[in-house]
């Protein structure tokens, strides 16, 4: 990597302030979206969803344990694969620390997935992970929240993804969709995000975005190309 302009002490800092007025601007950008995003309408669940969970069977209302948000986030686990998506387990391994705080904001987190609940057991072990975790095998949740598609809406370029049918290379995709309940136990469904917009589930791209590198990703057939499951990396 080539050095950066070399300059003075006054110069440098006329030049961080520059950046500093547009990184002000981009937080009150960011603040005014998050305002929008939680006014968004919401749309009542009328279906009963019935999750495999450590415990044994649990509905969408239940996975809220004793607070009234929950994000739940759709990680990338089909019944066939021997291990989870390792883009997924990336984001996972954020959850860990984020956990008891959210609690302390009425927010429970949940991952969901498509692989039956023996397989997600063993994988979160492997990781070491301690989050809540349930299996959505026997239901549509996946489907209805537009994670999972046939091989022929692959193959045709017709998977409804991130509100659009666009092509995608696997019958399983990431996203998070968030639920509001009420004092008589009804479900809401707020929000959903998907593609770019689970960056901000990711501190350590925050990390990589200060450096001089920055992600270092350009070069690379795909975007997370360069990933591992954290007990893969070599040193």
């Amino acid at each position: 990597m080539k050095p950066n302009e070399i300059v003075s002490h006054e110069d440098w800092v006329e030049a961080r302030k520059r950046l500093l007025a547009r990184e002000k601007e981009f937080t009150r950008a960011r603040d005014a979206l998050s305002r929008a995003r939680q006014a968004l309408p919401w749309e009542r669940v009328e279906k009963d969803y019935v999750f495999q969970g450590p415990g044994g069977k649990e509905s969408l209302a239940d996975l809220f344990g004793p607070c009234s948000q929950l994000i739940a986030y759709h990680f990338m686990y089909a019944p066939d694969w021997d291990v989870g998506c390792k883009s997924c387990s990336f984001i996972a391994d954020h959850f860990e620390p984020a956990v008891v705080h959210l609690r302390q904001r009425d927010v429970s987190l949940v991952a969901v997935s498509k692989a039956p609940l023996a397989t997600l057991e063993a994988f979160r072990k492997r990781m070491g992970w301690t989050f809540k975790w349930v299996s959505s095998h026997d239901n549509a949740f996946n489907r209805d929240y537009n994670v999972s598609f046939t091989q022929e809406e692959i193959d045709s370029g017709e998977a409804y993804y991130n509100y659009k049918a666009q092509g995608f290379p696997s019958t399983e995709a990431p996203g998070a969709s968030v639920f509001y309940k009420d004092e008589d136990g009804r479900v809401y469904h707020t929000y959903s995000v998907y593609q770019r917009g689970l960056d901000m589930l990711i501190t350590a791209y925050h990390y990589l975005d200060m450096v001089p590198k920055g992600r270092d990703e350009d070069g690379l057939t795909y975007t997370m190309e360069w990933l591992r499951l954290h007990d893969d990396y070599n040193g």
